[in-house]
């Protein structure tokens, strides 16, 4: 069997999300849910689909940046939609400057998504109260907006798209929206949500949910109220993002797991938060665990042999690696975390054309190990040394840098959470000191 190279290069680039609604996607995925330890997503739709669907839900999803969360929440869009949902899925950075999120940022993002989503159905819903509020913007931000005439998605585009790169335009919007929250909250879910609703019943549809990804990249910089964004936001305002009228899921910074916020965020939002754990490549005792280190295999070895079976693809493997080992070697250092093992793979790939060999991986590995040891202070390797040890992690603000930083990552098993430093690092002269 011949390796389509170019068709491999593309399938390992780590920025890509895999779609798996999308066929050409969906044959690259592997399902480690039998691994980390917790089925999250069908955990995440069970909640969804068994309540009556007049009850709305609201759920907190987290997990390490670039451990798969997007790609699972795609998964479960796919599989709400074959139950015949509306759902609405989007990337909030895409519009939200990550450094400086507000409430009423977000709720007019949603507004903006659930609108451009049902006019793409030929659902139109013009909201009388976002009608007034853009003719009263318009003198504020001096951009002429009527609501009569473009649809509410574009009214709440050009607001935002004006507003996100100026600072002072995005402060005086904010200053005139915030007393007006309560207001545009409930204008979203007597004026949107509930016609919306409505009328994807009638198109036979059982409800409608809306998955806010990429909130849990919000920066842990402090806001002016005193409190860290993520806690402003999903504790001290958690209240409001809690009150659409609709099934609702967002992704958390997962540093508000480890934080002493935590109860409070339970209490916000009546849930726990669902994290989302590596992908453990040995056990809490430091063996190898066989079952997450052969997933991590088939992971690669599905993107170089698409719909080849894995005790197939076995026999592949020198076709792709010079040395056998080296497929092992790459996984393990990974730690489980997808996305880095996808950019080490990428980069050898970068390198040299498969065979990839020892030389390149070993490379690619030490590059790596030194980028992320730049970054870590003596006092920081000595937190690394004791978490190594220990298997545990303490509600610090020097350990939420850790794991801020992936230099520290969760697993879980039967017994609950357990957690290890990036393996990566623990080859480098600064550990073993």
């Amino acid at each position: 069997m011949k390796l389509d190279l170019t068709r491999f290069f593309q399938a390992c680039n780590p920025s890509k999300t895999l779609a798996i609604s999308k066929p050409e996607d969906r044959q690259y995925y592997i399902d480690f849910s039998p691994v980390r330890g917790a089925k999250i997503i069908e955990e995440l739709g069970r909640t969804i689909t068994r309540l009556s669907p007049e009850t709305p839900t609201c759920q907190l999803f987290t997990g390490h940046i670039g451990c798969g969360k997007s790609t699972e929440l795609l998964r479960l869009k796919a599989e709400l939609e074959q139950q015949d949902f509306h759902v609405v899925y989007f990337e909030s950075s895409q519009s939200l400057d990550m450094a400086d999120v507000d409430v009423t940022d977000i709720l007019l993002a949603i507004a903006r998504e659930v609108s451009q989503s049902l006019e793409a159905i030929k659902i139109n819903i013009k909201p009388g109260y976002f009608q007034k509020l853009f003719q009263e913007l318009t003198d504020l931000l001096l951009t002429p907006i009527e609501l009569s005439e473009v649809k509410l998605s574009v009214g709440i585009a050009e607001i935002t798209t004006k507003t996100k790169d100026s600072p002072k335009l995005r402060g005086q919007l904010r200053q005139y929206l915030e007393p007006r929250t309560n207001g545009i909250l409930d204008s979203i879910n007597q004026e949107l949500l509930k016609p919306a609703r409505d009328k994807l019943k009638e198109k036979g549809k059982k409800g409608l949910v809306v998955i806010v990804d990429n909130l849990d990249r919000v920066d842990n910089s402090v806001k002016p109220s005193g409190y860290y964004q993520p806690e402003y936001l999903f504790v001290e305002r958690g209240e409001q993002l809690n009150q659409l009228n609709c099934h609702v899921i967002y992704t958390i910074p997962l540093v508000l797991v480890f934080s002493n916020a935590l109860g409070r965020l339970t209490n916000r939002f009546g849930v726990d938060p669902k994290v989302l754990p590596m992908v453990p490549v040995q056990l809490r005792d430091a063996a190898e665990f066989d079952r997450g280190m052969t997933l991590l295999k088939q992971m690669i070895m599905v993107r170089a042999f698409p719909g080849v079976s894995w005790e197939q693809s076995k026999d592949l493997i020198n076709l792709v690696f010079a040395n056998p080992d080296s497929l092992a070697r790459i996984c393990q250092v990974s730690g489980g975390h997808l996305r880095n093992l996808l950019m080490l793979l990428f980069r050898c790939l970068q390198r040299e054309d498969p065979p990839i060999s020892a030389e390149c991986v070993e490379g690619v590995i030490k590059q790596r190990r030194n980028e992320l040891s730049l970054a870590i202070t003596p006092d920081e390797w000595e937190l690394l040394r004791e978490v190594a040890q220990d298997k545990i992690f303490r509600g610090h603000e020097k350990y939420d840098l850790l794991l801020r930083s992936m230099f520290v990552f969760e697993y879980r098993d039967e017994d609950g959470s357990w957690f290890d430093i990036n393996p990566i690092l623990t080859e480098a002269k600064e550990f073993q000191l």
